[in-house]
């Protein structure tokens, strides 16, 4: 049986870690988000918006209210969690490699 390497296993802490901190980020911000709709409206939120008896509008809202939120909260859950692995272990995961945002490296746009 081949021994496996550190990276690997740094790999899968990592995966658990964002996983876990993801989850929970979505769970916060989806119970918010339900307590803060009924608020607002008076009414719970559409379990769900494709059912043709919520309005167009309402279905709208609620898809971009919680889309937006749930995705926003998750990705700063999963930077919060490449962080900490970053600091304890002293480099990002492999999953992160160093992705070419820097537009001084940019290839020239074709003309």
């Amino acid at each position: 049986m081949a021994k496996k390497s550190s990276a690997d296993s740094n790999s899968k802490v990592y995966s658990a870690l964002s996983l876990v901190a993801a989850l929970g980020a979505a769970s916060v911000v989806k119970k918010a988000l339900n307590t803060s709709w009924r608020a607002a409206t008076g009414k719970n939120p559409p379990a769900n918006p494709a059912d043709p008896d919520v309005s167009i509008g309402e279905a709208i809202m609620w898809a971009t209210l919680s889309g937006t939120l749930i995705g926003v909260a998750r990705m700063l859950a999963t930077r919060r969690a490449a962080h900490y692995y970053a600091r304890s272990t002293g480099h990002l995961p492999g999953q992160l490699k160093k992705d070419g945002q820097d537009a001084s490296r940019a290839p020239a746009p074709e003309s």
